[in-house]
């Protein structure tokens, strides 16, 4: 499964209506090699790996490569688990980044690694050149260099790397398909971990936290302040380059089109703001509660791959009461939160 954090539909805004005509041919190259990776793999399936309690000796196992702005992966190892910095920024800041990842699954839910039982961690940085995209190809994370212009470099945002690293975690547990519903659910759920992935490095509470997805990732003089907004989705940028954020925060809006999949980066707007209507309402550390609800509902085991909204909403609904009980002020607000975006009523 090729899962990119930037969506189609800003590469292609770019590639028609940028008045830079480097910028245009950049966006049209990264939307070929972003499809010619589609092609080659549209779907990683593999076998659900039965997570085992975190040993308390168990660490990250993470492996810098660096592409040397070819586009070929996974390139020359740059830094190992335990090596020292490089000087590299990107090198060094994906390294950390992958541990921040790390450290969140191992210490909030006690999940060794994306699989659950200690998978190598592996990066390919410097891909391409001037590639405005970072994805999780099924195997490990690609990071482009971005342009300079409209989008900086992909190892900056760690929601970035959480985002992607957490379409692994979804791979190895409910595998929900990437098309339609289910697949702005597993987009979904990228935001929602890369959120909590920041929030939880940062030590930041649901009222404090910005729920961006990729703020700082957009250059000096773009108009936005990130690729999505959870708080509320269609404000994260509206620029005449990129275009005006399109994601709906309400089914009213859902957006119906065969386009990206059916629409999987946009419409993962409507159960973004679940989460977050949930985590507010809840309050404090948004990964204690409402996000061991949603992490317990992805990794259950009873999820289907093809759930569409309604599904999921009230699987939430079913895990948070199994977990603080029917009349809990956690079960409340998810049912309020799956109501508040109309998937129920």
């Amino acid at each position: 499964m090729r899962c990119t954090i930037v969506p189609p539909h800003i590469l292609e805004r770019v590639a028609t209506h940028s008045t830079d005509p480097e910028l245009r041919d950049l966006a049209r190259r990264s939307l070929i090699m972003d499809t010619a990776q589609r092609t080659e793999r549209r779907m990683t399936l593999v076998a659900p790996v039965a997570a085992a309690a975190t040993d308390a000796a168990a660490q990250a196992d993470r492996t810098i490569k660096d592409a040397k702005n070819l586009e070929e992966i996974p390139g020359q190892t740059v830094r190992k688990e335990g090596g020292a910095p490089t000087g590299d920024v990107m090198v060094d800041q994906n390294y950390d980044w992958l541990g921040a990842t790390y450290a969140f699954y191992s210490q909030v839910y006690g999940r060794d690694s994306i699989d659950g039982a200690g998978l190598p961690m592996i990066s390919t940085v410097h891909y391409g050149r001037g590639y405005d995209n970072a994805f999780w190809n099924g195997e490990q994370m690609v990071y482009g260099d971005g342009d300079g212009t409209l989008f900086t470099a992909f190892t900056g945002p760690l929601d970035v790397t959480g985002h992607e690293l957490t379409h692994g975690v979804t791979q190895y547990t409910a595998a929900l398909e990437y098309y339609g519903q289910s697949g702005a659910l597993n987009e979904s759920i990228s935001d929602v971990f890369g959120s909590l992935i920041k929030q939880h490095h940062f030590g930041q509470t649901s009222d404090s936290a910005d729920w961006l997805i990729g703020q700082g990732l957009l250059a000096p003089g773009v108009n936005g302040v990130a690729l999505r907004s959870m708080k509320e989705p269609g404000t994260a940028y509206d620029d005449p380059q990129l275009g005006k954020d399109p994601q709906p925060g309400h089914m009213d809006h859902f957006v119906h089109t065969y386009r990206d999949n059916g629409g999987v980066h946009i419409n993962s707007g409507i159960p973004n703001r679940a989460f977050y209507l949930a985590a507010a309402q809840i309050g404090g550390n948004a990964w204690e509660k409402a996000g061991k609800v949603w992490y317990d509902t992805l990794t259950g085991g009873s999820l289907a791959s093809s759930a569409d909204f309604a599904a999921f909403a009230a699987a939430t609904v079913a895990t948070a009461t199994q977990l603080y009980g029917a009349s809990g002020t956690e079960a409340g607000a998810v049912k309020d939160a799956w109501a508040g975006v109309g998937v129920t009523t």
